[in-house]
């Protein structure tokens, strides 16, 4: 029987541990893959937290790998193919929550989850893409923004580093809004136009001073923050918000009848993810990753989830 290295999540509430297990075998409409890359995303808390359906789970829906077996009537990937999956397990799954994810060096998925991710991009550059890449992208391809409006990006983490690259390619006057001044420089090199010290300065006076922002993303789960980017909109303006936060937001009746004004979530969408990746190969939008091999994903995950990392965290399977 092969053998494979994997990070486990035994139970909820438990610590993941590296385990030594055997290689899963693919089902009717599956596909082995031997996984190169995976990243590191704060969604991997929820199989901590108990949102798995069953234990012990293995973490991980950014992953790029190699189809390495095919199962019964798997017939849209051919072994030897480079793809990648995101929270999109196919069949109506979720990696890394109904079905187990790629914190391993193989890993089974359903042929409809995949999509084809071209030798353009390396695997560590690509992970990323299938979940915060794709996320922001979304948002700004599917927003009312056209080019030469303003679009203000809140945040400059793993996703707003991201959204910065996303609208500065597409034609955007790109905004950077986050607390000091630590992270203007980058902003500035990542293409934005302005940037906005939340400490010192108002967010929506100094975006109503620009003209208004014909789009806001929201990136940091700040609710306070979430909370005063209204303001910086222009008429029949868009709020975006792609942050995890359960924190409540204030918003009266007023804040959206002075606009009018949109506010709406985004979320990855597979229909969506290989279309991320080919704009990112042709207007090289690429994500800055920490690279790690797969034994230190404990350590990885923990340094995440600090906001320790810069500014996204891949395990590398041949690292």
């Amino acid at each position: 029987m092969s053998m494979m290295r994997a990070i486990q999540v035994s139970a909820k509430g438990e610590p993941m541990k590296l385990v030594e297990i055997p290689v899963p075998q693919p089902g009717e409409g599956q596909v082995l893959l031997r996984v190169e890359a995976c990243g590191i995303c704060h969604g991997d808390s929820k199989v901590i937290e108990g949102a798995t359906s069953s234990y012990p789970r293995i973490p991980g829906h950014e992953v790029v790998g190699i189809v390495e077996k095919l199962g019964v009537n798997s017939t849209k990937w051919k072994v030897g193919q480079r793809v990648g999956i995101g929270w999109h397990g196919g069949h109506g799954h979720t990696t890394a929550l109904t079905t187990d994810g790629g914190y391993a060096e193989y890993m089974v998925a359903y042929e409809d989850g995949l999509i084809l991710i071209p030798d353009e991009i390396s695997a560590e550059e690509a992970a990323p893409l299938l979940c915060a890449g794709e996320t922001t992208f979304s948002a700004l391809r599917n927003s009312k923004a056209r080019p030469g409006d303003i679009v203000a990006i809140s945040g400059i983490g793993g996703l707003g580093h991201l959204a910065i690259q996303y609208a500065k390619k597409a034609g955007y006057e790109t905004v950077a809004i986050s607390r000091g001044t630590d992270k203007e420089s980058l902003s500035r090199q990542l293409g934005a136009h302005h940037y906005i010290d939340s400490d010192k300065e108002d967010i929506a006076e100094v975006l109503k001073s620009l003209g208004g922002a014909k789009v806001i993303i929201a990136t940091a789960p700040n609710a306070k923050v979430i909370s005063s980017l209204i303001g910086g909109l222009r008429t029949d303006g868009e709020l975006i918000i792609a942050a995890v936060s359960d924190e409540q937001l204030q918003w009266s009746a007023m804040d959206f009848l002075k606009g009018p004004y949109t506010v709406k979530g985004t979320f990855t969408d597979i229909n969506e993810m290989e279309a991320a990746i080919r704009y990112s190969i042709l207007t090289d939008v690429r994500p800055m990753i920490e690279v790690f091999p797969l034994e230190q994903a404990p350590e990885a995950y923990e340094k995440m989830m600090s906001s320790k990392t810069h500014f996204r965290a891949v395990l590398s399977m041949s690292k």
